[in-house]
C-alpha cells in the first residue's frame, strides 16, 4: 500500500518559536494521520528535519509498503537526496539521525520537493503547533 505524506516545519524568527506539521493520506486522498506539535525555539531547517523524523517515527510500524513524502524545504530534500552537501554541523546531526531511521524502515521511501502553495495543509498544522505550545514525545 502506497501512502502520501506532506510535512512542514515552521519557525517564527530564525531561530524562533517553532512547530511541525504532518499529514499522511491514502491512495484515495483520505487523511489517515495528522500531527501538529511545538518543538521549542530553533531554526526553520531544524524544524523541517524534525517534521521528517516525527513522520518516520510514526510510520515505522505502519502497514505501508511505499511512503512518498512531500516537503517544501528544497534544502532538506536536496540534502537527503545527496544533491547538496550538508555544511552546518547541527543539520549534519539531523541528517545522520534521519539516515539511521531510514536504514531501519520496512518500506520504500521517496522524498519530493513541492512548492509552498501545495503544502498549505502541513504548513497550517506546523503553525498550529507553535500556537498550541503542545509538545510530543519522539
Amino acid at each position: 500500500m502506497t501512502l502520501y505524506a506532506f510535512i512542514d516545519g515552521a519557525s517564527r524568527g530564525n531561530p524562533g518559536e517553532s512547530g511541525i506539521g504532518l499529514i499522511v493520506k491514502d491512495q484515495n486522498g483520505r487523511r489517515i494521520l495528522s500531527l501538529e506539535a511545538y518543538i521549542g525555539r530553533t531554526t526553520n531547517n531544524i524544524a523541517e528535519y524534525t517534521a521528517l523524523l516525527a513522520l518516520l517515527t510514526k510510520m515505522k510500524k505502519s502497514q505501508c509498503t511505499r511512503l512518498i513524502v512531500h516537503s517544501d524545504s528544497e534544502l532538506m530534500v536536496r540534502q537527503l537526496n545527496k544533491e547538496y552537501k550538508v555544511k552546518d554541523q547541527q543539520l549534519k546531526k539531523f541528517l545522520q539521525k534521519v539516515s539511521k531511521v531510514l536504514d531501519d524502515i520496512p518500506f520504500q521511501f521517496e522524498l519530493k520537493h513541492i512548492s509552498r502553495n501545495l503544502n498549505a495543509e502541513a504548513d497550517k498544522l506546523a503553525n498550529n503547533g507553535i500556537d498550541s505550545k503542545k509538545r510530543i514525545k519522539m
